[in-house]
């Protein structure tokens, strides 16, 4: 594993577009091969399942949604069912996740509409999504490419985060960060590059503390050096607490034992 620091926008010669597509590309196939399991960590059986998960998992982590979610579809395992929800039981029932007024708001507001006028299904459309009370573009590509097959990016505060360390935006815009990246990665490849992006920026390349030294691709990364390049110490930062294997999970969550010495993820 290269440790160099990529010199792409950095202070040797400008990067030109085209090479700019072509290590962003890199970047996709590279993570595909580390995180070859990475898949949507929310808990869900049915397209309704996902939209309510998704919509609790804004500022708090999948892994309090998952917590939350087996008790709320018990009670309300439809549409029709959670729009006909008590305010206050629903509210109690997603606490734990933080907003939970302005969130059972959308709820019961999502699943009225879904239940008045889809006739109780989740729509398989953006222009449809986007209507309910509280599914934005975000909320509405992780249903569509995780329930329906649809592609779509997925720009959370990981996804932004990584791809201007790398370069490939400067832009902060959600929209405009969609659409820039939606230029370079081709469209079949959106919901599992977003897939990939996320795992990198929960497990490695985190806000605060990008554990460098363990990052499998600083090779062609701009931003290496920011964080941590001792192998041993960025080593300590690795975060695999929601890892997606059978194999992961026996192990408590952390990489198997034959992924410990590339300081980086197993193949799965």
């Amino acid at each position: 594993m290269s440790q160099r620091k990529s010199t792409a926008g950095g202070g040797g010669k400008p990067e030109t577009r085209l090479a700019m597509v072509r290590r962003a590309r890199r970047i996709n196939r590279e993570l595909a091969e580390v995180f070859d399991y990475a898949h949507p960590e929310l808990d869900f059986r049915n397209p309704f399942e996902l939209l309510v998960a998704t919509v609790l998992s804004a500022q708090t982590t999948d892994l309090r949604v998952n917590r939350t979610t087996p008790a709320l579809f018990a009670a309300y395992p439809d549409p029709a069912s959670m729009a006909a929800a008590d305010p206050e039981k629903l509210e109690e029932l997603i606490r734990p996740t933080g907003f939970f007024r302005n969130k059972a708001k959308s709820l019961l507001g999502l699943s009225a509409m879904l239940r008045d006028e889809f006739g109780g299904e989740v729509p398989g459309r953006l222009e449809d999504l986007v209507r309910l009370p509280g599914v934005g573009r975000k909320t509405a590509f992780v249903v569509l490419g995780n329930a329906f097959g649809v592609p779509g990016l997925t720009v959370d505060t990981h996804f932004g985060r990584l791809v201007r360390r790398w370069r490939l935006t400067d832009s902060t815009d959600p929209d405009r960060v969609e659409a820039e990246i939606a230029e370079i990665i081709p469209k079949k490849e959106w919901t599992d590059y977003s897939h990939r992006v996320i795992f990198h920026g929960r497990r490695i390349c985190h806000a605060r503390k990008p554990a460098c030294g363990a990052c499998p691709i600083t090779h062609l990364c701009p931003a290496y050096g920011e964080g941590e390049t001792d192998p041993e110490k960025a080593r300590k930062l690795l975060k695999y607490e929601m890892a997606g294997t059978p194999e992961r999970h026996a192990a408590g969550g952390r990489p198997p034992a034959e992924s410990a010495d590339t300081g980086g993820p197993g193949h799965g």
